[in-house]
């Protein structure tokens, strides 16, 4: 009997590697939301079949179940579902759990920085991918940060009155979200707290007179039919979270897997901020067929309102530093990787 060559006993020995190699995972990924939003959508339709096929390029298989609007987290839940291991990945949504994620807030501290989406989320994931200091509040948490980070666009000023000026603003309620409301302080304008799920009625029931909101949410929420006057004031996109992975779970992958969900993050983000600029362009034009009013601020009233501000940022990143947290550092790399990229800040909020 002929013996076979060495060759291909080495071949046949490589193919019984790969296979023994060869593993199955499973995973549950998580979101508050449900999958009308574009930040949830992204899951099914990008991160799940990419990050399938890329597993399946390693040689793996890995098979997901989706649990989304509040199955087993709610709004702001997800991390703490995730680094109890009732789910492997998710969306960690750092402007709704700012108590354990507080560096990731950094953009909704420093308004009038830039309305270019792409830019601030450029900024933020980059730092998270080479600043460590930014991925410690993940750690502390038993999270790790994979990626596919979510943007917010520019926000909006949107009143049921005509503003021209600050001193129209005088008096006047104004609802915004979280950190959000910080950005009010010096205009004459009462700061009132307030979320997308209420504006509408609250707007109508004239508990408020406008909101801060961005257009892609505008639109779907109808707010132009009970706040018609559109200002664009620039006061900046946003960075609202990313997904992110069970610790334990994710340095039990082996590297070839761990690569191939940060590859299915890559192509997220990428379909996510198309995404996101379409509906920008839709919403401002459905709002403007609708009846809206859209107006750009003039110069003068964009720099009054930003010197009339508190620094909040320079107050938060102090908050940080006094807990051990690097508020101060990353307010700085965050507002030079903005300049860095061209923006230019009405106010450098690190070196006041």
């Amino acid at each position: 009997m002929k013996r076979p060559s060495l060759a291909a006993l080495a071949a046949a020995t490589l193919l019984t590697a790969g296979a023994a190699s060869a593993e199955s995972f499973t995973a549950t990924i998580a979101a508050g939301h449900p999958p009308v939003f574009r930040w949830v959508k992204m899951l099914s339709e990008v991160f799940i079949p990419v990050a399938t096929e890329e597993m399946k390029k390693a040689g793996h298989e890995i098979a997901f179940t989706e649990q989304y609007g509040g199955a087993i987290a709610g709004v702001g839940e997800e991390l703490e579902a995730i680094e109890a291991g009732l789910a492997e990945l998710g969306t960690c949504q750092a402007l709704f759990d700012p108590a354990k994620l507080g560096p990731q807030n950094v953009t909704y501290y420093t308004p009038f920085v830039s309305a270019d989406a792409r830019a601030v989320l450029s900024a933020v994931h980059g730092l998270h991918r080479n600043e460590p200091r930014m991925r410690e509040a993940y750690a502390e948490n038993g999270v790790v940060y994979v990626g596919a980070p979510i943007a917010i666009d520019d926000y909006l000023l949107m009143t049921n009155f005509p503003v021209g000026s600050m001193a129209d603003l005088q008096g006047r309620k104004i609802a915004a979200p979280g950190a959000a409301i910080n950005w009010l302080s010096g205009t004459g304008a009462v700061g009132v707290a307030g979320n997308l799920t209420t504006y509408y009625n609250e707007i109508k029931a004239g508990v408020y007179d406008g909101v801060l909101v961005f257009a892609s949410a505008a639109l779907p929420g109808k707010l132009f039919e009970v706040a018609p006057y559109v200002t664009k004031l620039g006061l900046g996109a946003q960075y609202a979270g990313a997904v992110c992975a069970n610790e334990a779970w994710w340095e039990s992958l082996p590297p070839e897997a761990q690569a191939a969900l940060m590859t299915a993050a890559d192509a997220t983000q990428a379909w996510y901020m198309d995404a996101l600029d379409a509906a920008v362009t839709a919403a401002f034009a459905g709002m403007e067929a609708g009846g809206a009013k859209i107006a750009e601020a003039s110069p003068e009233m964009r720099a009054a309102w930003a010197a009339g501000m508190d620094n909040a940022a320079k107050t938060w990143a102090a908050g940080l530093d006094g807990q051990g947290k690097p508020g101060s550092l990353i307010l700085s790399a965050y507002m030079d990787a903005m300049r860095a990229a061209g923006a230019e800040p009405l106010r450098d909020w690190d070196k006041e």
